[in-house]
Parts: structure tokens; C-alpha cells; sequence
């Protein structure tokens, strides 16, 4: 078994016994129960306006686990030993990566099904939704990573978070809830290539932050 998977399963089991598997799915469902009872019961109105509203709770919900990334690891010594074995930080990195996303992503997904439900999006919205997801939520798990690298060793770190990656999140976010409308099909190309260049460099970004934290 590779290093690469050995790190990856390492991140879901410390994902599973902090909790942080099913925050994000609590945090992503209370949103959709929630959100009716700011707007109203109109239906039609709960349609147009749902799917961004799931987005935007899939935004906020793939903050919940950034401060368990790395800092835990960084004060316990662990990137230290990992370092100490030959395992590059990008490497690393990618591992958490990974392993944020499988930690995320696919429950995220398959909570939409009832919150679609609950806010009243057709079968077509749903699917749309889905796709919208598995394109944007890597680029959501990259996101996360390199803030929690680069704030790892912050004081304060919780509140840092917020402010360092949701503006960076924001093109998804835009090109996400764009999937929903009539121009879907650019929505989903523009998301996708998004998407893919955050999670592409995010390894080589964290990387680095891991390594400079470690100094």
C-alpha cells in the first residue's frame, strides 16, 4: 500500500473520530430546514432560490473542518516525523487534500437529496445541483486545505479562516449557482476549470505553507 493511501485513510479516520465527517452534513442540512422559514413557503419561490442557497451552505460547511487539517498535526509533531520519514510536504498535502474532499464531498452530495427535497427543487434542479457539486467541491476541499496550512500556526487561527478563504471561494460559488440557471453549460465549464485549478495547486501551495510552518 502506497504512502499516498496510508495518509489519505489516515485523514478519514482523524476526520471520523473528530467529528468532522458529519458537522458539515448537520451544518448543510440545518441550512436547507432552516432557509424556508426565512423566506416563506411559496413554493416556485423556494425553487428558484434553493439551489444557491445549498451552495452557499456547501461553502460554509467546507469550513467546519479546516481547523482540524493541519494545526493538530503541527503541534503534535507529526508533519515532523512525516518529514523525517522522506515524505515531501507537497505529498502530504495532497494527502490531506484527498482526504478532505472524501470526507466532504460525497456525504455533501448525498445530503442534497433530502435538502432538495425540503426546499422544493425539481428532479432536473436536483440533478444540476449534484453535478454542480462533484465539478466544485474539490475546489471547496483545496480551498480549505491552504487555509488551514498557511494559518496553522496563527493564533486565533478560527477567525483568520474565514476571512482567507471565502473570498477566494466566491468564483465557485458564482459559477456554482450559475449551473442552476439558463446558461448552465458554460456555468459548468467555467466551474469545473475553477475547480481544477484550485485543487491542482493546491498540494504545491499547502506544501509550501506546511514546510514554512515547520521552519
Amino acid at each position: 500500500m502506497s504512502a499516498l493511501t496510508l495518509l489519505v485513510a489516515r485523514e478519514l479516520r482523524l476526520g471520523a473520530a473528530g467529528g468532522g465527517l458529519w458537522l458539515p452534513v448537520v451544518f448543510y442540512l440545518l441550512a436547507a430546514t432552516l432557509f424556508p422559514f426565512a423566506v416563506g413557503s411559496d413554493a416556485a419561490l423556494l425553487g428558484r432560490v434553493g439551489g444557491g442557497a445549498l451552495w452557499m451552505a456547501a461553502l460554509l460547511a467546507a469550513l467546519l473542518p479546516v481547523e482540524r487539517l493541519v494545526a493538530p498535526d503541527l503541534h503534535a509533531g507529526v508533519l515532523d516525523q512525516l518529514a523525517v520519514r522522506g515524505l515531501s510536504p507537497e505529498l502530504v498535502a495532497a494527502a490531506k487534500l484527498a482526504g478532505h474532499w472524501l470526507g466532504f464531498g460525497p456525504p455533501l452530495m448525498l445530503a442534497s437529496l433530502p435538502a432538495a427535497a425540503l426546499l422544493g427543487l425539481d428532479r432536473m434542479g436536483l440533478a444540476r445541483l449534484e453535478l454542480g457539486l462533484l465539478l466544485g467541491t474539490p475546489g471547496l476541499a483545496a480551498l480549505g486545505l491552504v487555509t488551514a496550512a498557511l494559518t496553522a500556526g496563527l493564533r486565533g487561527a478560527g477567525a483568520v479562516a474565514p476571512l482567507l478563504m471565502l473570498p477566494l471561494a466566491v468564483p465557485l460559488l458564482i459559477f456554482g449557482a450559475g449551473t442552476l440557471g439558463v446558461e448552465a453549460a458554460a456555468a459548468w465549464k467555467l466551474l469545473a476549470a475553477t475547480s481544477l485549478l484550485f485543487a491542482g495547486t493546491a498540494p504545491f501551495v499547502g506544501g509550501a505553507a506546511l514546510r514554512a510552518g515547520r521552519a
